[in-house]
């Protein structure tokens, strides 16, 4: 009998400590607010996102250090999708349904955000989408930190038919085949046509992911230029900017004869190229490392000392650029939201985030639009230097409200709200 008596005693100190623990375990899962980061650390577009994962960790270790949000520390849980596509759909369910995050950011493709939109929607979860898209998508669950068609295409494309701009009169629209480039050429050939271009003068090609033979392509540009002042309108994305980047100066193709404005080659994909034979090709974007102001001298001085750190892969030479500003801002805007709204619950934050401020390394205070989900932000084209940065030839005088639905494609008048 003593002995039953004594195992039922253990029994019960051993259930009582178990409940002690998983109590103690919940109580500390619910000291943090878990934070998903859904970035391609390998594959074709790893060259472009790794450095995203990496500005959302700073982000996140600059906010903890100054309290957290509501009191709490922010706990990122990283994911590699892998450059493939429907892998994103269920690393975001994974990040969702499982691990509990209150809020995504991640994505660079379009074909990677569209995989997951329906699992956001399902779920009624937050995905923060830092990147230049092709519009034509307004969604209650995403936030839109990168630039619309009209905050970078549009007018990267008035800019080379200007007289500054060279005065273009044909134009190459060059892509990586998926959504984002053909849709946002859909919506440029339709621009173009408005201002008298004939389809003649428009030579559209596409390749695949991971395309590395320019030859080509490069020599049939060269040729299509023969017939009257070319520019190349460049929606490649990923590594295969290299290649293209290197056939152009081996051809000797420059920025004089060709213009090439590209969308998606910032700082960090010319860190692997030789920019020398690249000088005075263009880049459209809302903000670049070489602007001159306090927020950014101070944003570019911490992730420098953030990168050494955290011993990333060559340290010595990390640069900012416009997904990491975009992405830095999200993350920013969203704590900001969260403390107004005094929840991590998903409608509450969406109301929220209508109206967030926030002081920009662009140099702007950019102000997300309470109707559309986008932010209201500056343009800046600029040209390749010698040492990869970007010298500014031209920018808006403000930031500007961004245009989802393309006035140029058919029936998207009064599609601008949620």
């Amino acid at each position: 009998m003593q002995n039953r008596r004594n195992f039922i005693g253990t029994l019960s100190r051993i259930a009582a400590a178990t409940a002690l623990m998983a109590a103690g375990a919940q109580a500390y899962a619910a000291d943090t607010i878990k934070v998903g980061i859904l970035h391609s650390l390998s594959g074709t577009m790893a060259i472009s996102e790794t450095s995203l994962k990496d500005v959302a960790l700073m982000t996140i270790d600059e906010i903890n250090a100054k309290g957290g949000v509501l009191g709490k520390k922010l706990e990122p849980v990283v994911v590699d999708p892998a450059s493939n596509w429907p892998l994103f759909a269920e690393k975001a369910r994974g990040l969702i349904s499982q691990d509990k995050v209150s809020v995504v950011f991640g994505c660079w493709t379009s074909v990677s955000r569209k995989s997951v939109l329906p699992v956001f929607k399902e779920l009624n979860s937050l995905l923060f989408y830092p990147v230049q898209y092709e519009g034509e998508e307004l969604e209650k669950n995403v936030f839109y930190t990168g630039a619309a068609p009209n905050q970078q295409a549009i007018p990267a494309v008035e800019y080379l038919m200007s007289k500054e701009g060279g005065g273009a009169k044909r134009f190459v629209l060059l892509g990586t085949d998926y959504v984002y480039p053909r849709t946002t050429n859909k919506i440029l050939r339709a621009y173009l046509k408005s201002k008298g271009v004939k389809d003649s003068d428009i030579d559209e090609v596409y390749t695949p992911f991971g395309h590395s033979d320019y030859q080509t392509i490069v020599a049939n540009i060269k040729k299509f230029s023969a017939g009257g002042k070319t520019a190349v309108i460049s929606t490649i994305n990923g590594d295969s900017n290299v290649p293209f980047y290197k056939e152009l100066g081996n051809a000797g193709l420059k920025a004089t004869d060709v213009p090439v404005v590209a969308f998606s080659v910032g700082e960090e994909e010319l860190r692997g190229v030789d920019t020398k034979p690249l000088l005075g090709h263009l880049a459209a974007w809302n903000y670049f490392e070489s602007v001159k102001n306090p927020v950014n001298t101070d944003f570019i001085k911490k992730w420098k000392a953030y990168a050494i750190a955290k011993k990333l892969p060559n340290a010595n030479t990390v640069v900012t650029n416009d997904p990491m500003e975009a992405t830095y801002v999200g993350i920013h805007m969203w704590a900001q939201a969260v403390e107004k709204a005094k929840s991590t619950d998903t409608d509450k934050v969406i109301a929220a985030m209508g109206g967030q401020t926030f002081k920009a390394p662009s140099g702007f205070t950019l102000t997300m639009d309470a109707t559309n989900h986008h932010l209201h932000k500056p343009v800046f084209i600029g040209e390749i230097r010698p040492d990869g940065q970007f010298n500014v030839v031209w920018k808006t005088l403000g930031p500007v409200r961004a245009n989802p639905w393309s006035p140029f494609i058919p029936g998207n008048e009064g599609k601008q709200k949620l």
